[in-house]
Parts: C-alpha cells; sequence; structure tokens
C-alpha cells in the first residue's frame, strides 16, 4: 500500500511557477506508475501528466504540454510536477495518483493523495 501527501499548492499571479510535490510511503514506490490530475470546480478530475516508474518515460496533457513538466526520484519517494508559465484556467486542486498502468485514465490508479490547491490570478 502507498500513502500519497502533496505539498506546494498556492496562489500565483498569471505567467508565475510552481512546484509540486507528493510524497509517497512504503518501500514499493519505485514499482509504480505515477499521475498527476487535477479538478477544477464544476468540472470532472482530468488527467495532466504521468511517468513511468523508473521515470524513463513521460507524458503530459496537450493543455500543459511545454508548460508543465513531470519528475520523479525514486531514492526520495517524490514525485514532482513544475508548473510554469500558470494561467487561471491552471487553477484546479492537484493530486497525485500511484497505479500500476501507464495510463491517463484516473479509474486505473489505485492510490491517492488528498490534494493541494493552485489558484491562478489573472
Amino acid at each position: 500500500q502507498v500513502q500519497l501527501v502533496e505539498s506546494g499548492g498556492g496562489l500565483v499571479q498569471a505567467g508565475g511557477s510552481l512546484r509540486l510535490s507528493c510524497a509517497a510511503s512504503g518501500r514499493t514506490f519505485s514499482s509504480y506508475v505515477m499521475g498527476w490530475f487535477r479538478q477544477a470546480p464544476g468540472k470532472e478530475r482530468e488527467f495532466v501528466a504521468r511517468i513511468t516508474s523508473g521515470g524513463g518515460g513521460t507524458s503530459h496533457a496537450n493543455s500543459v504540454k511545454g508548460r508543465f513538466t513531470i519528475s520523479r526520484d525514486n531514492a526520495k519517494n517524490t514525485v514532482d510536477l513544475q508548473m510554469n508559465s500558470l494561467k487561471p484556467e491552471d487553477t484546479a486542486v492537484y493530486y497525485c495518483a500511484a497505479g500500476q498502468y501507464y495510463t491517463s485514465s484516473d479509474a486505473r490508479y489505485d492510490y491517492w493523495g488528498q490534494g493541494t490547491q493552485v489558484t491562478v490570478s489573472s
């Protein structure tokens, strides 16, 4: 089992940057695919980025490609999301998730953090 705790959210002006971090407990972190998802008020949760268990493969949603970067450090049991050139439409609660499959489908992820709020002002 994996427990996930996100941090790093906050309020930032449009064009600014934030770095989200997700700390995982458990000795099997390196065996999991990790993903970042977000949910804005009144909207469904959507895929943001994913990374393979070893970190060699990544994928980002078209809406964040070129602005956000997912990375992981298996020695520290962390996965980060660097967010640059933030836009008001990036405002959402951001969640990290762990699963066995390299997919953008949130239904295939088994463990979730509690989320961290990101608010981008215009």
